[in-house]
C-alpha cells in the first residue's frame, strides 16, 4: 500500500528524501572504511570493456578484420541454406553452437536499453557497444526479411549439445526452424519487435537510414505478433524445449513490445494498445523476475517512465506496479533470497543473469525516480534512489570479487576467475594453434579434463556460485560455468554506470 501524504508535507518530506538521495546515509547502512576501500577498488572501466568484448567470442559467420577475440574463426558460412534463406550470423547463445533466436533479441534488446540509458556515459566504448547490437540486428533483419515468417532458431540442440566441437568445425545439421501465420509465435516476435525498435533508437542519431529501417521493421514484426497469436513453443517444442521454451507465455512479450514501438515512435496508437490491452497481457501480474522468457517487469520499468518523466496520466499503475517489483527485491523483503555472502539468489542455474538483469533496472529505475525528483514505495516504507544504486553497486560488486570466495565471475577480470568454463569454443585449441578438424566426440577428451581452457573467452560472465556462494569451477556445471549472451547485455548497462558515477 502507497504512503500518502498532505501536499505540504509531501514537499517537505521529499526534500528531505532527495537530501538522502544525494548522499547521506545512517551509520547502520554505512560500510566501514576498510571494507569501502576494498569495495570502490573495482576497476568498473576495464570490466565495461571486457563485458563488450565478450560479444565478439560470441559471433557467428564470417568474422571482420577489426574482430578483437582474435582465436575465434569464421563460422555457419552456410547457414539457412536449409531452407535456401540467408541467416548466416548472428550470436551462439551461450557455451554451445546454437543460434536460438528467442535470447538473441532479448541479448540485443537489454543491450540497447544499456546504451539508451548509459551509453552517454561509455565514451571510448560506445562504438564497440554498437557494434555489437548491429551483428544482431543485421541477423533479425535477415531472420525476419520476408512476410509473416520468422527465422528463430539456426541448428539441431540435441544433435549440437551431443557434441563437443568449436563452430569453426561444425558437422552438425543447421536446420533451420520458423514461425508463421499457421504457426504463430507471439513471444519471440514481440521480442525482436522490441529488439529492433530500442536499436532504432540507438541508430537514430549516427545512422539515420539505418534506424528507420529498424523501426519500420520492428512496426511490420509487431503487428505479426499481434494479429497471429500463439506461443512459438507450441508449435516447435521439441527444437526449442527445454531450452528456451516460452514459459511465462507471449502475453508480456507483447505488451513489452509494445512499450518500445511507443517510446521509438510516440505514436498514440501503441499508448493506446497498451491502455486497451495492458490488464489482458498481465501488467498487474506479480512478477519479481526478469529475464529472456518473462519481460513484464522490464516493461513497467520502461512504462513508469512515461508516467513519471513524461507525465503520460493513464500510465500511473505501471509505478505502482515498478515499485512492487523494487519492493521484492530490496534486501530482507519476504519474497528476496540473498546468498550469506549478499548475492540475489533467484535460481540455482544461470542464477547471475537474474543478478544482471536485476541491477541494471535498479540503477535504471533510479535514474527515472532522479529526474521525476520522487521515490519508491514499500507500504510504509520509502526507498530512495541512493538506495536502490547501493543494491545494484553491490550486486555488481559481488560480481567482481567482492564475495567470500574473492573470485571475479567475470573471465578475464581480476586475478582469481572461472578457468573451466563450460564452452566449446573456450575449451579447445584454436584453428590457428591446432588447424585440423577436431570432430564432433574428440572434443570430449577435453571437455573431462581438468586443464584450464586454452582460449579466454574474456568478459564472458558465467551462471555464478550456489545460495552458500560456493563455485566448482568444473566445466561439466553448466548451471554455473556456463556464459550467455543475456547475462552480459544488462550488465554492459550497470556497469557503464558505475564506471562514470
Amino acid at each position: 500500500m502507497a504512503l500518502y501524504l498532505s501536499s505540504s508535507r509531501l514537499i517537505t518530506f521529499l526534500s528531505f528524501i532527495l537530501l538522502l538521495s544525494n548522499g547521506f546515509s545512517s551509520s547502520s547502512s554505512r560500510p566501514s572504511i576498510h571494507h569501502r576501500h576494498h569495495l570502490d577498488n573495482h576497476n568498473y572501466k576495464d570490466a565495461l570493456s571486457k563485458s563488450i568484448l565478450f560479444f565478439e567470442g560470441q559471433r557467428s559467420g564470417k568474422l571482420p578484420p577489426n574482430q578483437r577475440m582474435t582465436w575465434r574463426s569464421n563460422s555457419g558460412l552456410s547457414d539457412g541454406s536449409a531452407l535456401n534463406v540467408d541467416l548466416v550470423g548472428g550470436y551462439y547463445d551461450a557455451g554451445d553452437n546454437m543460434k536460438f533466436g528467442f535470447p538473441m533479441a532479448f541479448t540485443t534488446t537489454m543491450l540497447s536499453w544499456s546504451l539508451i540509458e548509459f551509453g552517454g556515459l561509455m565514451k571510448s566504448e560506445l562504438p564497440n557497444a554498437k557494434d555489437a547490437i548491429r551483428w544482431a540486428t543485421d541477423f533479425l533483419l535477415k531472420a525476419t526479411s520476408h512476410p509473416d515468417t520468422i527465422y528463430v532458431q539456426v541448428g539441431d540442440p540435441n544433435m549440437d549439445h551431443a557434441c563437443w566441437e568449436r563452430p569453426e568445425d561444425m558437422d552438425t545439421p543447421r536446420s533451420v526452424f520458423k514461425v508463421d501465420k499457421n504457426n504463430p509465435g507471439s513471444d519471440i516476435a514481440g521480442e525482436i519487435a522490441a529488439a529492433l525498435a530500442a536499436a532504432s533508437i540507438v541508430f537514430r542519431k549516427c545512422d539515420p537510414s539505418y534506424s528507420n529501417h529498424l523501426l519500420q521493421r520492428a512496426i511490420t514484426v509487431f503487428t505479426f505478433a499481434d494479429k497471429y497469436r500463439g506461443p512459438y513453443s507450441a508449435g516447435l517444442a521439441p527444437e526449442v524445449c527445454p531450452f528456451y521454451c516460452s514459459y511465462s507465455g507471449y502475453q508480456d512479450e507483447l505488451l513489452w513490445g509494445a512499450a518500445w514501438l511507443q517510446k521509438a515512435t510516440n505514436n498514440p496508437t501503441y499508448l493506446n494498445y497498451i491502455k486497451a490491452n495492458g490488464q489482458i497481457l498481465g501488467a498487474d501480474e506479480f512478477d519479481n523476475m526478469f529475464s529472456w522468457d518473462n519481460k513484464h517487469v522490464g516493461a513497467r520499468i520502461l512504462l513508469s517512465k512515461e508516467f513519471l518523466i513524461q507525465k503520460v496520466k493513464s500510465l500511473e499503475e505501471y509505478k505502482e506496479h515498478a515499485d512492487s517489483f523494487i519492493c521484492s527485491v530490496i534486501p530482507g523483503a519476504s519474497s528476496s533470497q540473498y546468498t550469506p555472502g549478499g548475492l540475489l539468489f533467484k535460481m540455482g542455474e544461470s542464477n547471475m543473469q537474474y543478478v544482471t538483469s536485476t541491477s541494471f533496472l535498479l540503477l535504471t529505475y533510479a535514474k527515472y525516480l532522479t529526474s521525476a525528483r520522487t521515490v519508491a514505495y514499500c507500504g510504509g516504507s520509502v526507498v530512495t534512489p541512493a538506495r536502490l544504486r547501493s543494491i545494484a553497486k553491490k550486486q555488481v560488486d559481488y560480481l567482481l570479487g567482492g564475495n567470500p570466495l574473492k573470485m571475479s565471475y567475470m573471465v578475464g577480470y581480476g586475478l582469481k576467475y572461472p578457468r573451466r568454463i563450460h564452452h566449446r569454443g573456450s575449451s579447445l585449441p584454436s584453428v590457428a594453434v591446432h588447424p585440423t578438424r577436431i570432430q564432433c566426440h574428440d572434443g570430449f577428451s577435453l571437455f573431462t579434463s581438468q586443464s584450464p581452457n586454452p582460449n579466454d573467452l574474456v568478459g564472458a560472465v558465467v551462471g555464478g556460485p550456489d545460495q552458500n556462494d560456493q563455485f566448482p569451477d568444473e566445466r561439466s556445471d553448466y548451471g554455473r560455468s556456463e556464459p550467455a549472451t543475456y547475462i552480459n547485455a544488462p550488465l554492459v548497462g550497470a556497469l557503464a554506470y558505475l564506471a562514470r558515477s
